[in-house]
């Protein structure tokens, strides 16, 4: 099935959509070669289950553009265009505050690249944020099996850099430096409230 963009252009599963090659020699806690979307899925669904946030990765809109029927029975979809731009993956509520963030995944060793980012994520981030909303991205080191929460103020900071010339990644130092790490648990692939409750504390 051929998905386009609302400019027509064909969309590419990014490669940390995949998994990578080497994603059987990890572990966790029985889970092998999970993604960073299915890690996060588990843990929402931990969280939601013990009542203790209700969180859930956002539906991107497809207008679909063309449907085959070999049968009756069936219908395959050929054809399909994201309606809008999407935002961040992520969205809910924990104790009251709003949680916006985006996942992404990168096998860089030493920097995550921004052109993962899009400016109408930024945007939607910044206005969030405005709004008294937490947001943040959790950055995954595919290379290094290490998970981070980055704030959204730390990624402003390199985004806006960039259009003044600055660098076009942020270096893994500063990620480990003023992100928060995030160690696997026994249900908790992605255990980020604890690293929520950090950031509210600051």
């Amino acid at each position: 099935m051929t998905i386009r963009y609302p400019n027509g252009n064909a969309y590419q599963a990014p490669v940390s959509a995949t998994r990578p090659k080497f994603a059987s020699h990890y572990t966790n806690y029985g889970k092998r070669g999970m993604t960073l979307e299915e890690e996060l899925n588990q843990s929402n669904t931990y969280y939601q289950t013990h009542g203790l946030a209700v969180v859930h990765k956002k539906p991107t809109p497809i207008r679909i553009v063309k449907v085959d029927y070999p049968k009756r029975s069936a219908a395959v979809i050929k054809e399909a265009y994201f309606s809008t731009a999407s935002t961040t993956d992520y969205n809910g509520v924990y104790q009251g505050h709003y949680l916006d963030f985006d996942a992404k995944e990168t096998k860089n060793k030493g920097s995550f690249p921004l052109k993962n980012f899009h400016q109408h994520q930024i945007d939607h981030m910044r206005a969030c944020t405005a709004q008294g909303g937490i947001c943040f991205a959790i950055i995954k080191f595919v290379s290094r099996q290490e998970t981070y929460l980055y704030p959204a103020e730390d990624l402003f900071h390199f985004w806006d850099d960039q259009a003044n010339g600055g660098h076009k990644s942020i270096p893994y130092t500063e990620i480990a430096a003023s992100g928060i790490k995030l160690t696997a648990q026994l249900q908790l692939p992605v255990p980020y409230l604890n690293a929520v409750d950090q950031l509210l504390k600051r």
